[in-house]
């Protein structure tokens, strides 16, 4: 109850003598009251969603940093799962009898808004296939008039949630604010590109193969309250930033932000693969990019979990900060073609570009940069020990050094 007395107590025990070498500190707290966000506390320690928190507790914590060690007991554990369950509106209606309210002053509540005052996280507006229009739609707000293929366009911005890049973000909300569909012969190589990647995300299920990037571009510019929903969006998530932009400096048309987030439909459109709207099927770990002569390898650290067969459960993860362990595809041989263009990639004048993923529950892979062969073991898959360009962070060091643990 009382900050000071508790730091003089605990300053006691702290105190160094030749013969202590621990400190044990036995805390004895009351009951929390009801309403207290045990989520708002543990999401400042741990970081991510209120989702990610609820799952730590469950699993002990594992993605502490290293020396670190937090455990709660059965029963304290099953008070902050149900106080993180309990603590905020979790059912639809009541998140729009939240919006409702909020609106009785102000009928343009956007999206920062709604959170900040609900404690929601944004993935709770877009779960089970909502979306922010829907939710202001029950919540009787007035929208724009829908589009003829409004649902579907709408299910895919919340695919979206995981774009960070400062650049990528100004130019989407450029783009969603103009009125009148872009002209993509008076775009540069980089803009059509940051263009085909929001279009190719938002149609991938809505139309055919063959459909063209210029009739996609206008069917989107048919759903004005798709538009409105994607600058909101776009617009709350530069919020959520937290890496700095860096580019790859010998690939720039290529709109890619070293350590942000992308899915393999982005990566394909980023690297301009295929002619069409829609990017080519890509579901193995390796795609040669013909134009960018590059070799674009994505990679799930933790494969525990997913559709990973034996034969598929390579072992990939960082050495250090600057370091990747990669094994290749299985049926690859050290002199075979591929093997000898992995070994000999900077000589022939091609790139290795890394992207990884904590576990296959995302859908979007941190962007790693480039990276340079250093060594090799065995063959049949070949191991592999890649040099990045540029080191990776603190903080997805310690998550993929934890995912692989």
């Amino acid at each position: 109850e009382s900050p000071t007395l508790f730091l003089q107590q605990l300053g006691r025990g702290l105190r160094k003598h030749d013969t202590k070498s621990v400190c044990t500190v036995l805390d004895f707290v009351g009951r929390q009251h009801q309403d207290f966000r045990f989520d708002v506390k543990l999401r400042a320690l741990l970081g991510g969603t209120r989702k990610q928190v609820e799952q730590q507790v469950k699993d002990n914590f594992p993605y502490l940093p290293a020396g670190c060690h937090m455990e709660l007991d059965r029963v304290a554990s099953e008070i902050v799962l149900n106080s993180i369950k309990q603590s905020v509106p979790n059912r639809w209606m009541a998140k729009v009898q939240e919006l409702r309210i909020l609106a009785v002053n102000n009928t343009d509540v956007s999206i920062a808004e709604f959170l900040n005052e609900t404690g929601l996280d944004l993935e709770d507006i877009y779960i089970s296939s909502k979306s922010w229009t829907e939710l202001q739609r029950d919540a009787g707000l007035s929208t724009l008039e829908p589009g003829p293929n409004e649902e579907p366009l709408l299910r895919a911005v919340g695919r979206l949630l995981h774009v960070d890049d400062p650049d990528r973000l100004a130019t989407y909300k450029l783009l969603a604010d103009s009125n009148t569909a872009p002209d993509i012969a008076n775009l540069s190589i980089k803009d059509k590109r940051y263009l085909r990647m929001l279009i190719a995300s938002l149609v991938d299920q809505v139309v055919g193969k063959d459909a063209t990037l210029e009739e996609c571009i206008e069917l989107l510019w048919q759903h004005p309250q798709v538009l409105k929903e994607l600058s909101s969006l776009f617009e709350y998530l530069t919020t959520r930033v937290s890496h700095l932009a860096k580019t790859v400096d010998h690939l720039s048309d290529v709109p890619l932000s070293i350590h942000a987030r992308y899915t393999r439909i982005e990566i394909l459109a980023a690297f301009g693969v295929g002619n069409n709207a829609r990017t080519p099927t890509w579901r193995e770990g390796v795609l040669w990019a013909n134009e960018a002569k590059a070799d674009l390898m994505v990679f799930t650290l933790d494969k525990t979990s997913g559709h990973f067969s034996p034969t598929t459960r390579y072992r990939d993860y960082a050495i250090s900060r600057d370091l990747i362990h990669w094994e290749s595809q299985a049926g690859t041989r050290a002199e075979s073609n591929t093997g000898k263009r992995y070994q000999n990639h900077a000589k022939q004048g091609s790139k290795i570009m890394l992207f990884s993923r904590i576990n296959s529950d995302e859908r979007s892979f941190y962007f790693l940069g480039a990276a340079k062969y250093v060594r090799h073991e065995s063959e049949m898959p070949m191991a592999i020990t890649w040099k990045l360009d540029s080191a990776l962070p603190g903080d997805l060091f310690t998550s993929f050094a934890a995912a692989v643990a």
